[in-house]
């Protein structure tokens, strides 16, 4: 394949597919146009990282302090940790407005302000 397929809108994982001249998720089964994949306010206007950097969708970050993680076993998400890929979200718990897969922990939210931007 040429060109890489978005994430699925429900569930954000990479693995979407295509089916006729539809896009399907099989991880939760969603299936969508490729042309309604129009930003439905998903992402805020500006995002900024604990340095001020703007953050997009897709971006490299680096953790800038030790993250305690609640339930699912807990955990530290130590200092240095690079989080690829990001999503901005406007629908985060509190004031997460990071979507992202953490190396070792799997799916979470975080917060704009405990990160930063890698190169």
């Amino acid at each position: 394949m040429s060109e890489e397929l978005p994430a699925c809108p429900e569930c954000s994982e990479a693995y979407t597919y295509e089916s006729g001249a539809l896009l399907v998720c099989p991880m939760c089964g969603h299936e969508w146009s490729a042309g309604a994949v129009a930003d439905e306010g998903t992402a805020p206007a500006t995002v900024r990282d604990a340095v001020g950097n703007e953050l997009a969708d897709g971006d490299t970050v680096t953790v800038v302090k030790d993250l305690k993680v609640k339930g699912a076993g807990g955990g530290v998400v130590k200092v240095g940790t690079k989080v690829r890929g990001i999503r901005l979200i406007l629908d985060g718990v509190g004031d997460h407005d990071i979507d992202a897969t953490v190396p070792g922990f799997g799916r979470m939210q975080l917060k704009s302000g405990v990160v930063r931007k890698s190169g």
